[in-house]
């Protein structure tokens, strides 16, 4: 798929929103990606994990690993089209681990895919993860890079499907908030 036909889709399924909304960073947007939107349909969700995994399709990758929410489908879908496992990390005691009995072996080489990335701060989390249990980090894919470049995981090479250049503000220097537009709740089209 191309950049293009990856923003159509989105466009097309809502996913793309335009408003004021408080991003997980705790930085605030005119635009937001709610990625379930598209995420919810299964055959947009494995056209966009089968563009995913092609970039990998030689890298011999063992399993896919994503964070809990949004990265728990792509992960197995894209560890589907790659004819690999798929698992997932979560929080527990607000730091991010493997549960549920997952582990990886010493070496195991790990494709980290992610939904929608603006600061990279919980890929980041998931690369810790993989390193300490003894994998490799082969790279990091995501759906939607909305960081303008900015995140960056030291020598893991790093794709996206869709590179969003969305302005972000801190929330004291936000001029949505200047100018006392509320805030858009997340998941729903209306404000």
């Amino acid at each position: 798929m191309t950049e293009q036909e990856v923003k159509d889709l989105l466009i097309k399924t809502n996913a793309i929103m335009d408003g004021h909304f408080l991003l997980t960073s705790g930085l605030h947007s005119p635009h937001y990606v709610e990625k379930f939107n598209v995420l919810q349909h299964p055959e947009y969700t494995q056209r966009l994990c089968e563009a995913m995994a092609e970039k990998f399709k030689d890298a011999d990758i063992e399993t896919v690993v994503g964070p809990v929410t949004g990265g728990v489908l792509l992960a197995h879908e894209t560890g589907k089209a790659l004819g690999t496992r798929a698992i997932f990390t979560e929080r527990e005691n607000g730091k991010m681990t493997f549960r549920r009995g997952f582990s990886l072996h010493e070496g195991e080489r790990v494709l980290i895919v992610e939904d929608v990335v603006t600061t990279g701060g919980s890929i980041q989390e998931v690369i810790d993860v993989v390193k300490e249990h003894g994998g490799i980090p082969v790279a990091v894919s995501m759906l939607v890079d909305r960081s303008g470049g900015k995140a960056k995981f030291g020598d893991i090479p790093c794709t996206a499907l869709l590179h969003m250049d969305v302005e972000t503000y801190a929330p004291e220097e936000c001029p949505l908030c200047k100018e006392g537009i509320p805030m858009t709740k997340r998941g729903r089209t209306g404000k």
